[in-house]
């Protein structure tokens, strides 16, 4: 498949980025089967930690392109918080420059921090955002590619429409679009394709999987639960985030009654709600999930379910995706 990425792609999927969720293990499984994997680097506690991470990463994906030279290894991706609270963003940068991810994805703040590093060794720079001035913001500054995240995305999410958010983007920006909220299945990403994006960002499909470093619990109410059991609130960060109401309920928050701190605050060390830990988001696309099962399951699904749609397309005498 022709990908925007430099490396060729069996899916134009991305195993989105979850905070205490992906690890080495996603991101080599997702890489393996042929779409990109993602983790955060705050899912690191320390420049050790992330160090090791990064170069497990680069040990297997090289290990496994040896073992087969003909394989689909996807490119791989590393999250940064350039929030101007996050007082490791320097350590983070030494070690991006040392292990050279062939994407580095931007959150909750300017993605300016991360250009002359990324762009110093040739990698791209892919800049998450939720609004369309966030994402003018970002075609300014010169990045490669936006993370649309749209209404119906797990965590922080976005308001507006997929489709309306590629539209929009698209419109004025020429670079890599991945979009992101409440797609699940192949279908979907076939639809979002065809609507102009170049990837599709999925979080909470992969969340379940057994490479997953989410508790067994987790896991399972997600595969137990549907969008009917979602809550978008400010009242656990700041800023608007999709969360599971049982999860919620179980901390003993009341899910209709949240009030949101006085200050913005990402750092879960410093929630007394233990909130990403014990309190756990996702998003509207839940309802396809019926089962924990391995990375490599979930991406045959896709798969098959990204050719049905498309042979939907030329069924329909449309041109294919």
């Amino acid at each position: 498949m022709i990908s925007p990425l430099r490396q060729p792609l069996r899916l134009p999927v991305v195993a989105a980025p979850m905070f205490l969720i992906s690890g080495p293990d996603l991101v080599v499984a997702a890489c393996t089967s042929g779409i990109v994997g993602a983790f955060p680097a705050p899912n690191c506690r320390t420049p050790e930690e992330l160090d090791r991470w990064m170069g497990t990463i680069r040990e297997s994906l090289g290990t496994a392109a040896d073992a087969d030279p003909h394989a689909i290894i996807a490119p791989w991706a590393v999250n940064l918080v350039t929030h101007s609270t996050n007082e490791r963003l320097a350590d983070d940068l030494k070690l991006v420059a040392q292990h050279q991810p062939p994407i580095v994805i931007t959150a909750l703040g300017s993605p300016a921090p991360v250009m002359d590093v990324v762009k110093g060794y040739g990698g791209l720079v892919i800049a998450d955002v939720v609004s369309l001035k966030l994402a003018a913001k970002a075609a300014a500054i010169g990045v490669d590619g936006m993370a649309c995240v749209s209404s119906g995305a797990g965590g922080h999410t976005g308001h507006l429409s997929p489709f309306a958010f590629i539209s929009a983007v698209r419109d004025t920006f020429d670079g890599i679009i991945t979009v992101g909220g409440g797609i699940s299945d192949g279908y979907g990403v076939a639809g979002a394709i065809a609507a102009g994006a170049d990837l599709v960002y999925m979080g909470t499909r992969f969340l379940p999987t057994v490479e997953s470093l989410a508790p067994e619990a987790y896991k399972q109410m997600i595969v137990d639960h549907g969008p009917d059991d979602l809550i978008v609130s400010a009242g656990i960060t700041g800023t608007d985030a999709s969360w599971l109401r049982p999860s919620l309920i179980a901390n003993g928050l009341d899910p209709d009654n949240l009030v949101a701190p006085t200050a913005r605050d990402y750092n879960s060390a410093s929630s007394p709600n233990k909130r990403w830990k014990d309190i756990w988001a996702a998003g509207q696309g839940l309802h396809t999930i019926r089962a924990i099962e391995p990375v490599s399951a979930v991406v045959d699904r896709l798969e098959r379910e990204y050719r049905s749609a498309h042979e939907r397309f030329a069924g329909l005498g449309l041109t294919s995706v």
